[in-house]
């Protein structure tokens, strides 16, 4: 089986992983959940931290060819299109963004956004395979924390996205608009069927307690015999019960209402308005006395 090069980008601001993944015999290249940072308090956005990526990508003489998107996220804003400016690159991502899109489309008014999804280059079926060189890439529907996320299998790696974490952690979240407990513990087992021996990188880590460093790669057979939440054993009924519980003590991410927006435009920002300023919506409810009265 073929083997990347593969190199992880930890942004500690939102505990997310991108990653370069190459083609040692083309170096062809794909980045996989590039990272915008952002500070909401001044909502500026900065690309210092993918600029970071792309000059790595050029000093080893990679040409990147796609951005692939596991999903839209709702903890960072990603930075596909600096990509595509910098490189020509497509951006892809599962075909289920249209149902992500629907649903968010009235919330933030984005009429701009097309029907079609249009703002991806690409929208990839189950099963779905192309190639970054002479890797050969394989699209795995893996829903349950999104209806839309998906995993990327690359040689002998997956990039699993928001499905599962690392063994000391568990599993992603299930209580978003069209997440479903049940349809991710199905989708991890979906992985965890793989070999034994194939690599998992993880879309973010948290530092379980107990472990005072960062990690983001395992295996299918770590994962199946340590994960603390879907190991070997752990029946769906077992997993959707406590998922669901754990869901309802979680607090919304601090980048939701931002990322959403931005992510399910593929990176872009809304337009400007008739002053030529870009602004991101923040809809608004309100609890007891905050009622507005009239």
């Amino acid at each position: 089986m073929s083997r990347p090069n593969i190199r992880g980008f930890f942004d500690e601001a939102t505990f997310t992983i991108t990653y370069l993944v190459s083609d040692p015999e083309t170096k062809k290249a794909a980045i996989v959940d590039p990272v915008l940072d952002y500070e909401p308090g001044g909502g500026i956005a900065d690309s210092r931290s993918v600029e970071v990526v792309l000059k790595i990508a050029r000093d080893e003489g990679l040409t990147v060819e796609w951005v692939l998107e596991t999903h839209a996220h709702a903890d960072h804003l990603s930075a596909a299109p600096i990509i595509k400016a910098a490189t020509g690159a497509k951006v892809g991502i599962g075909e289920h963004i249209l149902e992500v899109q629907n649903a968010f489309r009235p919330v933030f008014l984005a009429d701009d956004i097309a029907p079609e999804g249009f703002d991806f280059d690409r929208l990839f079926r189950d099963g779905e395979r192309f190639r970054v060189g002479e890797l050969e890439v394989e699209v795995l529907y893996t829903p349950g924390h999104t209806p839309a996320c998906v995993s990327y299998k690359i040689g002998d790696a997956v990039f699993v996205g928001d499905t599962i974490f690392m063994p000391d952690y568990g599993t992603a979240r299930a209580d978003f608009p069209g997440g479903d407990a049940r349809a991710l513990y199905r989708s991890i087992r979906r992985l965890l069927t793989l070999p034994a021996e194939t690599r998992l990188f993880m879309c973010h880590d948290y530092k379980a307690p107990g472990r005072d460093f960062y990690r983001w790669e395992t295996t299918v057979a770590e994962e199946r015999a340590k994960n603390v939440q879907i190991r070997d054993g752990v029946s769906e009924e077992e997993f959707v019960a406590e998922r669901q519980k754990r869901d309802k003590a979680l607090a919304a991410p601090l980048l939701l209402l931002p990322s959403i927006q931005v992510n399910i435009r593929a990176g872009r920002f809304p337009p400007p308005g008739p002053d030529g300023a870009r602004r991101l919506l923040v809809p608004l409810k309100f609890k007891g006395a905050a009622e507005p009265r009239g």
